[in-house]
């Protein structure tokens, strides 16, 4: 019989409280899955950067107590999550490795694991994000495979972590070209209230996971201008469209079928981020207070960096170099205003006379 021994890398610290909040909700499904199916080996290790909580290691806590009591508190892990500081430690002998860290962080994990890990392990990214270089764009799994060698596959999805902690059913996306691995991955996530699609355009999974953030961004602004939901609509039909127009020209690699963005990675995920989560949140303060996106960051998010506004520079580096900036105004408006000091009332600018309505 296999057990395929899983490592959960999340790098719990102050700079990313929401990815470990991701990581801790995972962690909850993964321990209790690996635990009932025999698939799995029972333990399941996850690396924690360690940290002092009232004079206590977290890890130490974790163990003992079986709750993150700094980024996840009130929720339980299963016993069998055993929290390991270090990095090269906790990913020996794994045979699944799920990524669940700041992407800037993610080329120095990488390069500690490398040596370490086994070459036929496949990892599995929940990373929301994308890496700008002299190359362009690239996909975050696609950095972690030209890293380290190994298959990897995606999750994305409409997932806020407190409430998959706290078990309110919700659906989530698998990206998984490789089809051998599909089923024992959603067997390893899935629950009766975390359910589970998978579908083999990995590459469109992932980048809609990106790229709604940027959405997201210019519905905050729609809110702090105080435009009603017929507006915010408008924002998210017309950046799905975005989306899918973006999807096109840089998933060359893979079909892009319109059915993908049907998933929870896809619309769903889109509409949980315009109305929830810190993308709209910091977009409608940067609107009410003409505070700048950095201000923002360290007086609401404790100096977390936000996805959104980082993303739409980055697309908008690939944008200018294929001379298509003028077919995606909403990406476009949205890094204007947040870097170039264009008026965020301008918003509505690019809905008014977005190439939709031509």
């Amino acid at each position: 019989t296999v057990h395929y021994i899983v490592c959960i890398l999340i790098l719990i610290c102050s700079y990313s409280c929401q990815i470990d909040e991701v990581g801790s909700a995972i962690a909850k499904i993964v321990g209790a899955n690996a635990a009932k199916y025999d698939k799995f080996n029972t333990t399941v290790n996850m690396w924690v950067f360690e940290e002092m909580v009232n004079d206590r290691k977290l890890t130490e806590i974790i163990n003992t107590d079986h709750e993150n009591v700094k980024y996840l508190p009130g929720h339980k892990l299963p016993p069998n999550v055993l929290a390991v500081p270090d990095l090269a430690e906790s990913v020996k002998g794994a045979d699944i490795l799920i990524f669940v860290v700041p992407h800037q962080f993610i080329m120095r994990v990488c390069d500690t694991i490398k040596d370490h890990i086994k070459k036929d392990a496949v990892g599995m990214s929940l990373i929301k994000g994308v890496d700008a270089g002299p190359e362009g764009l690239k996909l975050i799994s696609e950095v972690i495979r030209g890293k380290l060698g190994i298959n990897m596959t995606v999750l994305m999805g409409a997932n806020i972590a407190n409430e998959v902690a706290d078990e309110k059913f919700c659906e989530t996306t698998i990206g998984c070209k490789d089809k051998t691995y599909g089923p024992m991955l959603k067997e390893l996530m899935q629950t009766t209230n975390f359910r589970v699609t998978v579908v083999e355009e990995s590459d469109v999974v992932e980048i809609c996971g990106a790229l709604k953030n940027i959405v997201a961004v210019g519905a905050g602004f729609c809110d702090g201008l105080g435009f009603g939901d017929n507006t915010k609509a408008a924002v998210i039909r017309l950046g799905l469209m975005e989306m899918i127009a973006f999807a096109k020209v840089f998933c060359t690699n893979c079909p892009v079928s319109p059915a993908t963005f049907l998933e929870s990675c896809g619309i769903a995920d889109l509409i949980t981020t315009c109305y929830g989560g810190r993308n709209r949140k910091i977009g409608e303060a940067f609107a009410k207070t003409g505070k700048t996106i950095e201000q923002l960051e360290n007086e609401l998010l404790n100096g977390q960096k936000l996805q959104g506004p980082a993303t739409a520079s980055e697309v908008h580096q690939v944008l200018k170099q294929k001379n298509m900036v003028e077919k995606f105004p909403l990406f476009t408006a949205v890094y204007q205003i947040c870097f170039n000091g264009h008026p965020v009332t301008e918003f509505v600018n690019c809905l008014q006379n977005h190439p939709e309505h031509m």
